[in-house]
């Protein structure tokens, strides 16, 4: 850091340095408050050309200790400089050098500024040491490195990627075009390889490829928001758009219309899917593959995140002999995940488990999945009256979309099977009357529904770097109005961890509703949503927010977080 010193004015170490003469200071000090303090003294001095820019550093790093360097593209690291978002490097006109044993040093124009110094070191989680440089070298610096964001070097990047851990299981090719050939290209191939490899090394759920008039941006989603990774050229997006849909097998002679396909690759020793699907724009096709990770779909009911009453409740649902469990929330919300986990909880050799999936997201085994197709006229309905003469014992319907799909599982709760499906619904009680509203009638639901959750999932507090602090009286009272208080709160710093977001991974929060004899009751009759909704709440049911809150009191997650979702 910087070393103590007395504090000088810069015209007097520029003076005691001869580098000005005292009537040149008083010139420069005149023009400075004609221009009402606008401008800095150092801007005048040099727009006087009284002395340099790189005369005035070097004396503000000799007056503060130390060192001034001359930086250069050359002497810069393209990785380090990508510790520090873009944004606060372009405003603040610093330029991350090297880092080496923890230590980052960086090159600033004003090494005077401590609170600036404070923030790179809350920013990069590194111990900051600094040099000083001139504005005009940290800029030329980082307009090499910075047009492409990421530091976007193919053969740099693709070094990460073990070949050996790595491969694409696709079907050769014939008719090559020029297209087909540019796609084929090395640098191409290794881009999509390394955007691959590196989404499903980071457990990202889709990337997102976007091209404009200037650029190409490749996102990542992460914990259920997008976060910028690359920015290649924007010449090379018709070769890579190409080389995907080559891969997935799709027509790369088609732009005009949207296509779906499928890519299967090998990582790690195993099975990953790829989702793709491609939409024309004004700019070109965007691209957005969804990777399906069999080792996602791998959790237990342990590990989801429900407090131990909401658990042990679940439990007991799930290993019922028949009903329907609906588990309810917007798309992306952990639904497929809590039912995986609830069929790995009950899969045995003695009961035929069968799912109805469009489509099949993750390969479980020891079931029997079928993907529906509605071009084929295979529909959920269709589908679900054929597998009832299957001889299953339980059922997973991956959606109730209309009121024969509906009546069929019903029908099937009914007379001896347990059926898990979803709904989007925002609560678990709105699951009732959205069946209601499907078209089956009150008596049949009360009869057959077991059980519904209703969850979100919302983003963990990184362990090692989060922070705590005292709840503001706002905060307090949003506490105590769900139950108790705390004396400390958690709040996201940001570390390499965890890519300086302050969050890792995510977890559920739940809201279970178990009807019972009273509740089926209501239902039977028709109840509105009111009137469930406040019977649950009479029955103490943990609503998603409470769930949230006690998750925040144990420093899991934030306030902020909570709200979000269940707003």
């Amino acid at each position: 850091m910087i070393a103590t010193v007395q504090r000088k004015p810069l015209g007097q170490l520029l003076l005691d340095k001869g580098l000005i003469k005292p009537e040149q200071l008083d010139r420069a000090l005149d023009e400075q408050r004609r221009s009402n303090h606008q401008k800095l003294l150092g801007e005048v001095l040099v727009e006087m050309r009284f002395c340099t820019e790189d005369q005035i550093t070097e004396a503000l790093a000799q007056a503060y200790g130390v060192p001034y360097a001359r930086v250069s593209p050359r002497i810069a690291d393209p990785r380090v400089i990508s510790i520090l978002p873009k944004d606060f490097l372009e405003k603040h006109q610093v330029l991350p050098l090297y880092l080496v044993e923890g230590v980052l040093t960086v090159a600033v124009p004003e090494p005077a500024n401590v609170f600036l110094l404070e923030e790179i070191e809350r920013l990069s989680g590194y111990t900051v040491q600094v040099v000083a440089a001139t504005v005009r070298d940290i800029r030329a610096t980082l307009q090499t490195y910075l047009p492409d964001d990421k530091v976007f070097v193919i053969d740099d990047i693709i070094e990460e990627v073990n070949p050996e851990e790595f491969t694409l299981i696709e079907q050769p090719v014939q008719d090559i075009t020029n297209l087909e050939q540019a796609a084929g290209d090395s640098p191409v191939i290794k881009l999509v390889n390394y955007c691959i490899y590196s989404a499903v090394k980071e457990g990202a759920s889709d990337i997102h490829i976007e091209p404009s008039d200037t650029y190409v941006r490749v996102r990542y989603r992460l914990d259920g928001r997008l976060t910028e990774r690359l920015r290649p050229p924007v010449q090379m997006h018709a070769a890579v758009a190409s080389r995907i849909k080559i891969m997935a097998g799709l027509d790369i002679s088609e732009r005009r219309l949207p296509q779906d396909g499928g890519i299967h690759v090998m990582m790690d020793k195993r099975p990953i899917d790829l989702r793709v699907s491609t939409m024309p724009g004004k700019h070109g096709e965007k691209v957005v593959i969804r990777v399906i990770d069999n080792e996602r779909a791998s959790v237990n009911l342990e590990k989801l995140g429900f407090g131990y009453d909401t658990l042990k409740q679940f439990k007991k649902l799930v290993s019922l002999p028949n009903g329907i469990v609906l588990v309810t929330g917007p798309t992306g919300s952990g639904k497929s995940t809590t039912l995986y986990a609830c069929l790995q909880e009950i899969n045995s050799d003695d009961i035929n488990i069968c799912t109805i999936e469009d489509p099949v997201e993750y390969a479980l085994g020891g079931v029997n999945q079928f993907q529906v197709n509605e071009k084929a006229g295979f529909t959920f309905a269709s589908a679900l009256r054929s597998l009832l003469r299957q001889d299953p014992d339980v059922i997973m319907v991956g959606e109730i979309r209309d009121v024969e799909t509906a009546r069929i599982a019903t029908q099937a709760a009914l007379t001896g099977h347990l059926v898990f499906s979803t709904l989007h619904t925002n609560d678990a009680p709105g699951a009732v009357t959205r069946l209601f509203n499907i078209g089956i009638e009150p008596y049949l639901v009360g009869a057959s529904l077991a059980g519904v959750l209703a969850q979100r999932l919302v983003r963990k507090l990184c362990q090692n770097c989060k922070e705590a602090y005292e709840p503001s009286p706002n905060e307090r009272r949003q506490l105590e109005k769900f139950g108790g208080s705390v004396d400390s709160l958690y709040r996201p710093k940001g570390c390499p961890r965890c890519r300086n977001l302050g969050y890792s991974g995510r977890i559920g929060i739940y809201e279970l509703l178990v009807p019972d004899d009273q509740m089926i009751d209501l239902i039977s009759q028709g109840a509105t949503l009111n009137q469930v909704r406040d019977l649950a709440r009479r029955q103490e049911m943990k609503t998603l927010r409470v769930d949230g809150i006690e998750k925040v009191k144990t420093g899991i997650t934030t306030l902020e977080e909570v709200y979000r979702v269940t707003a």
